[in-house]
């Protein structure tokens, strides 16, 4: 499916409060780009932009003070990054790099500012779906701050289902990517699955999980 600027700002929860005619103003400075797996969009050295999630998945991360990619999030259709830089909060570690091929729309930095003068709605928008970013943030802390791989990875399971609202859900990155994501190997990872799996507890097929047991999950794990 080919997406144009006004699929990209339909599916944006910051623009959702504006109006029709106002949408139609927004879709007119909205550029779109389709970009290849493996391509960095987000890095210290490119222009500040906001970043829209048309189609396919970037993953956000970060580089230590050794080196280390951290990751920090995934972000999906509808979801949205940068517009820290573009308000003067600075990241210079901060990297967005698409993990399949994918179809982005952006705003330059004095568009963004337009925007926010002329529509002082989206400020307000802007705080409300940055405070989600946060909590999900401290979400991700509180995973690190448990002793028990096996926690830690019962609480990923259960916010994910928690934010799909079902209990068949798709993990968003590769094990090697949950792994960094909640701080342990990739080979930990695939064995407390498997644990999982032989408890009876989820079932899985690839990056498709369907929890079977949540009571026990919450229980006995989280």
């Amino acid at each position: 499916m080919t997406l144009d600027n006004h699929h990209c700002v339909q599916l944006v929860p910051l623009f959702e409060k504006l109006a029709e005619q106002d949408l139609t103003k927004v879709e007119k400075i909205v550029e779109h780009k389709k970009i290849k797996k493996g391509e960095i969009i987000i890095s210290p050295d490119k222009e500040p932009l906001l970043v829209i999630v048309a189609q396919g998945a970037l993953k956000i991360s970060q580089l230590s003070q050794s080196g280390k990619e951290q990751l920090l999030r995934i972000i999906e259709a509808g979801d949205y990054e940068g517009e820290g830089a573009l308000l003067g909060v600075t990241n210079g570690q901060l990297y967005g790099q698409a993990m399949i091929d994918s179809t982005i729309c952006f705003l330059r930095q004095s568009d963004f500012e337009t925007l926010l003068t002329t529509y002082p709605s989206l400020s307000l928008q802007l705080l409300k779906l940055n405070a989600k970013k946060y909590l999900a943030a401290e979400h991700q802390a509180g995973f690190l701050v448990l002793d028990d791989v096996e926690a830690r990875l019962a609480h990923y399971f259960l916010n994910l289902s928690a934010t799909s609202d079902s209990l068949y859900f798709e993990i968003p990155m590769k094990l090697k990517e949950l792994a960094n994501y909640i701080g342990t190997s990739p080979e930990t990872i695939s064995r407390k699955i498997k644990v999982f799996e032989e408890n009876k507890i989820i079932s899985r097929q690839g990056r498709m999980i369907k929890l079977l047991d949540k009571e026990k999950l919450e229980d006995d794990f989280a």
